[in-house]
């Protein structure tokens, strides 16, 4: 299998391939994926996700749909594949309609044939155009790449309603005959893998999860206050400490009294190079501060949680959270914005029992829309009728997020991805669209649907299929509306019940999650016990939640002893495996320590740190008639003590006069 995926890996990424080779959790996803899987990939913030599906998608031959949260992650990643050769397509907004638009033509008459094509959620789950021409090219395309895919699930802190309509998509393109699909993110617990698996088709066994989620390279602190006072001075005296590295402040609070922007004041007052980062700055905005971060000219960032995914800054060195985050998820996903690069570095959560309960209060139960709300934003939509109404999504904040109770809920459907006018034609060529266009004085949309006898999605189909054909010229910017239509007149008892308790749901499981998560804070001790037990909720083998020492090879080992052993077979150029499952007979194995090739047959390395303890002993004992029986000849071993280097490099010789 491994040597199939690295031939891959060095055809087409030779230059990448000539600096560094596949983790095994990347070759492992990738033949997955190429024996006709859908795949769900769990592994750290920087652990090499987009080479999955760069190389999934190369080797299948055809085009790649890569679905991305944000135009700033869109836009890098799309840098980085083109600059290996490869022809990209983005759309986004930060791309004029016009050209969006043309774009879509060449795409769909296959005048334009990338290999990769990048867009958001909302934009696939909003833009018609788009849709059709994925109709026109879906024989060529042959993996659906959905990058932090925990913005699917419902029950997720960073749910984002229109990663739910993605498999809406893929029917309405596909019909049952998906593509591929890989789901990419670094943090899941059990409810989130249990929502996407069911919503993507992937099986338990299909669920490749890397043992390194583990971040045991962050130090985390977690430091308890009294009052707010006590704990913003102990901010200020952390940055002191850390006044020479890269510090990312997280608040979830943009004004006020310790806002983003206060403290951003006060820290300039004492001398720092700050600035404060949030998602109601432009997105030109944002990435000019991110870009001033990478290149040292900000020293400290205090931002909201929109300094998040995507953001790849690898020596950021500190990460000191002023607020409490909403749960174990997103407390990692953060403190994951530091040390990208394997280098060590510290993190800081400072709170106090009111953090707990405004959290709570403020966060958690305000993200919700009231009862009154939701029937103000329902009248809105639908003018209390059940007629199909234009809805143009991004215009309104309170339909963004309205929207998704209603659908959820079945009270309202989405009929198409349409416009709003056919007042933007001009030159119109095929006649169907010319009788369309004639049917009405005002051009509407929705009063061309009700004159044509046809249904929304057919008006919006045909109007898109002239588009694509150059049929129609346009005389104006073409917009995007979602085509909907109410079940019901006016919320009444009944539905409001169901949103209640829907809410209500919602409410009482995130509750539960931050009360998880202040729980292990409680708990825990130290940096290893936290990174233990978040390991534990979020699905890390048991085995190998005590792999926490980084090797000069990148593996995760044991104790300090097996650092020393395995940096002395680096450096000696002595290939080695670290715990390789040994089969001895059909069922059973063990684990060396490390398993290293020597000629036809292999040597195997076990290092006794803890012999003279009962358990450990009885347990090498059983060992060592494995061993004796199948393996004689090939056992090396090494004790614990001060000559441990010495002995070490006397096997390695040994090692290498048998190589």
């Amino acid at each position: 299998m491994d040597s199939k995926v690295e031939q891959l890996f060095e055809s087409y990424f030779p230059n990448l391939a000539d600096k560094f080779s596949l983790r095994v959790i990347q070759k492992t996803a990738t033949q997955n994926l190429l024996d006709g899987n859908n795949t769900l990939c769990i592994m750290p913030t920087s652990g090499g996700k987009s080479l999955i599906y760069w190389l999934s998608g190369l080797s299948l031959q055809g085009i790649t749909i890569v679905i991305s949260p944000l135009i700033a992650l869109i836009d890098e990643q799309a840098s980085k594949i083109s600059e290996q050769g490869y022809e990209v397509l983005t759309i986004h907004g930060g791309i004029s309609p016009k050209k969006q638009v043309d774009l879509l033509k060449k795409l769909a008459n296959k005048e334009l044939n990338p290999k990769f094509i990048f867009i958001s959620p909302e934009r696939m789950a909003t833009d018609g155009l788009f849709e059709y021409g994925m109709k026109k090219r879906k024989e060529d395309i042959n993996l659906i790449a959905i990058d932090e895919i925990h913005c699917v699930s419902q029950w997720g802190v960073s749910f984002r309603p229109f990663y739910r309509r993605i498999p809406e998509f893929l029917n309405s393109v596909f019909n049952n005959n998906w593509p591929r699909v890989l789901g990419l993110t670094a943090t899941l617990n059990a409810n989130e893998i249990k929502d996407i698996c069911s919503s993507f088709h992937i099986s338990r066994k299909n669920i490749i999860k890397d043992h390194l989620l583990v971040r045991s390279e962050i130090e985390l602190k977690k430091i308890k206050f009294t009052n707010e006072d006590e704990k913003e001075e102990k901010l200020w005296d952390l940055l002191r400490i850390h006044r020479n590295e890269k510090v990312l402040v997280y608040l979830y609070r943009k004004y006020n009294k310790r806002g983003t922007e206060d403290l951003m004041k006060t820290a300039i007052e004492k001398g720092y190079n700050a600035v404060n980062f949030h998602g109601e700055m432009s997105a030109k905005a944002r990435q000019e501060i991110i870009q001033k971060f990478k290149n040292n000219d900000v020293d400290v960032i205090f931002a909201t949680n929109a300094f998040g995914m995507g953001i790849d800054i690898p020596d950021i060195r500190v990460v000191i959270h002023f607020m409490i985050p909403e749960s174990v998820e997103q407390y990692y996903q953060e403190v994951g914005r530091a040390a990208r690069d394997g280098e060590a570095s510290n993190t800081y959560l400072l709170y106090t029992n009111k953090n707990i309960r405004v959290k709570k209060t403020h966060f958690i139960d305000r993200s919700f829309p009231s009862i009154d709300k939701l029937k103000d934003v329902f009248k809105k939509i639908t003018g209390n009728k059940t007629n199909y109404k234009t809805l143009p999504y991004f215009n309104d904040e309170d339909v963004q997020l309205c929207l998704p109770y209603y659908l959820d809920n079945d009270i309202l459907e989405i009929g198409a991805k349409g416009i709003t006018t056919l007042d933007i034609f001009s030159e119109i060529k095929d006649p169907e669209i010319e009788r369309l266009y004639n049917l009405t004085r005002t051009k509407g949309f929705i009063s061309t649907v009700k004159k044509s006898g046809h249904s929304p999605k057919e008006v919006s189909d045909k109007v898109y299929s002239a588009i694509i054909n150059e049929q129609v010229n346009l005389s104006k910017n073409l917009d995007k509306s979602l085509i909907v239509r109410s079940k019901y007149t006016e919320l009444k008892a009944d539905q409001i019940k169901i949103l209640e308790q829907y809410i209500e749901d919602k409410r009482t499981y995130k509750h539960k999650l931050l009360d998880y998560f202040t729980y292990l804070l409680e708990v825990c001790e130290n940096s290893r016990e936290l990174h233990q037990e978040i390991g534990r909720y979020l699905g890390v083998d048991k085995h190998n939640l005590n792999k926490i020492y980084r090797t000069r090879k990148g593996d995760l080992v044991r104790s300090k002893s097996e650092v020393i052993i395995a940096n002395l077979l680096y450096e000696a150029n002595v290939n080695y495996e670290y715990e390789k499952k040994l089969y001895y007979d059909d069922q059973n194995w063990i684990e060396p320590d490390f398993t290293i090739e020597v000629g036809e047959k292999d040597i195997y390395w076990e290092h006794l740190g803890m012999i003279g303890t009962e358990t450990y002993d009885k347990r090498w004992l059983k060992k060592i008639d494995i061993y004796e029986k199948y393996y004689p000849d090939q056992l090396e071993i090494t004790y614990e003590n001060p000559a441990l280097s010495d002995s070490a490099r006397n096997i390695i010789e040994k090692i290498k006069v048998m190589e």
